[in-house]
């Protein structure tokens, strides 16, 4: 084989890495929960801890919520608390819609699974360097949520 053939070989797994790297490069934190028997208990509260070295910047953060068709209703209430590494704490409530008014699901997925990513919080400082912890605890009527397959968060910084 030539050298040259072998350049044109080399230059597709250049560009794949750099569109992946300048796709990824602004997610700080990303992590999800696997939900047992995917059956999202009142007491099961999901809890990520974002480490901060950047207060200069601005975050978006979002949920992942996975579900499947067994979820019985089109929305879900989210109790979420966030905690500063000095341990003062914000607690804050949201509402999902996971479908529509005749039952289509939103969100990406196929089959019985979809997945829906929804903004948090947009253009967010964090004040000080630290680890700053986010639980997510649901808040619905039932006790046990049949159909929730797991939940996430992603950290993004905001592109200047």
């Amino acid at each position: 084989m030539t050298k040259g053939k072998n350049k044109f070989r080399l230059f597709p797994a250049i560009a794949s890495l750099i569109i992946i790297s300048s796709c990824t490069g602004n997610v700080i934190y990303t992590d999800s929960v696997a939900i047992p028997g995917e059956n999202w208990n009142l007491n099961n509260i999901p809890t990520f801890s974002i480490p901060v070295e950047d207060t200069v910047s601005g975050n978006d953060i979002s949920l992942l919520l996975r579900t499947g068709s067994s979820y019985p209703f089109r929305n879900i209430y989210l109790f979420l608390t966030i905690e500063s590494p000095q341990g003062t704490a914000l607690a804050d409530t949201i509402e999902l819609f996971l479908a529509d008014e005749k039952g289509k699901w939103y969100g990406k997925g196929f089959g019985d699974i979809k997945e829906l990513t929804h903004p948090y919080k947009t253009n967010v400082f964090f004040p000080s360097k630290g680890i700053y912890t986010i639980s997510v605890r649901h808040g619905m009527r039932a006790e046990d949520l049949k159909g929730v397959y797991d939940i996430g968060l992603r950290v993004t910084r905001v592109k200047k």
